[in-house]
């Protein structure tokens, strides 16, 4: 959709509202809990999505809060890897894992997985990661194959997901190179305790907070809720939000969000500012949107974000001693000096950009 209203007005207000243009000096889990999920498939790239929105936080303070279990990585919206904090998760799935187990419905029927895989699935979780103990996702799909559960081809994968979102297990520590498995019951000793009501105005208020201005078809797309739901968890949140129109269309926010000061970002792929919407006109011109999602394939690009509009990507090259960035602009160079010292700060390591 074209945009012909005040898009720098959305855009402005978006930085403001994500922490992108005013970081605070936030910790891990306050950054993840001010924006209520995260997207969180691209590991490197989701870890600077939370170092970017703090003035403190390093590379290695994330892997750290994320061992600590001070902020966990599963899928609680649109099939897809977040972090979140640890109590929110529990209350999310509750209202997000039925449409999603009815949505994948399909591909189980194609992989040929039924009720009784998913069953046994779970029980050999039970009995294997129970007491506190954990597997690498390798050795608990090893698992799974030794007693009879395939998980040939996407079918491992599957019954991942299943038993994440249907709240039986989490991603705990790393081990090595490689995520663990908990149990979510264990992994997450004091979760928040939501009935549905209060659950859809909680993420209704905590997401016009950190993503406004945006729609309530945004958020019921972003939260995998029925557009009934997400309207009724606006209607809720309403109160602590205000609104302004652009282009007939109404967008909400927190009450008292100014927009942002002009500057140049270089957000990961897949970051929120970008996803966190269902459309993304505002931020991104239709002309560039195939160097971003290349071939449409969902696969989201790095990109360069000056004054809230998208003017180009980068990519790094990790080196021995260093890291190299390489800018490649739509048009005229942007000044990418400031965001590149905040990305060595972050790394903890020398960037050189060329």
């Amino acid at each position: 959709m074209a945009f012909t209203g005040s898009r720098k007005l959305l855009t402005s207000m978006r930085l403001s509202a994500q922490w992108i243009a005013t970081p605070r000096d936030a910790s891990v889990a306050e950054v993840v809990k001010h924006m209520t999920a995260m997207q969180a498939q691209d590991f490197g790239g989701a870890k600077w999505s939370i170092g970017l929105r703090s003035t403190t936080v390093t590379d290695a303070q994330v892997e750290a809060a994320l061992a600590a279990g001070e902020i966990v990585r599963s899928w609680p919206a649109r099939g897809t890897l977040h972090f979140v904090a640890p109590e929110d998760l529990g209350w999310m799935l509750r209202l997000t894992s039925p449409r999603q187990t009815r949505v994948a419905a399909g591909r189980h029927r194609q992989l040929e997985l039924d009720e009784r895989d998913f069953a046994a699935a779970r029980d050999l979780a039970l009995q294997h990661l129970g007491g506190g103990r954990s597997l690498t996702r390798t050795d608990l799909l090893a698992l799974w194959d030794s007693h009879g559960v395939s998980t040939a081809g996407q079918r491992g994968a599957h019954l991942l997901v299943h038993l994440a979102q249907t709240g039986v297990i989490v991603f705990g520590p790393v081990a090595g190179k490689q995520h663990s498995f908990v149990l979510l019951d264990e992994w997450v000793t004091a979760p928040r305790r939501l009935d549905r009501k209060q659950s859809l105005a909680e993420w209704a208020l905590r997401y016009f907070t950190s993503h406004g201005p945006a729609t309530v078809r945004d958020f019921a797309w972003w939260a995998s809720l029925t557009l009934t739901e997400a309207r009724e968890g606006l209607a809720l949140a309403l109160p602590s939000l205000e609104s302004l129109e652009v282009d007939g269309i109404a967008y909400f926010h927190v009450a008292g969000l100014e927009p942002a000061k002009a500057a140049t970002n270089l957000l990961p792929g897949f970051d929120e500012y970008m996803l966190g919407y269902q459309n993304r006109g505002a931020a991104l011109d239709d002309e560039h949107a195939e160097a971003i999602v290349p071939g449409g394939n969902g696969m989201f690009m790095p990109t360069i974000v000056t004054n809230g509009h998208v003017t180009g990507l980068w990519k790094r090259t990790l080196r021995a001693k260093r890291v190299d960035v390489a800018i490649e602009p739509f048009g005229t160079a942007p000044r990418v000096d400031r965001a590149i010292r905040r990305y060595a700060a972050f790394l903890e390591t020398p960037v050189q950009c060329d």
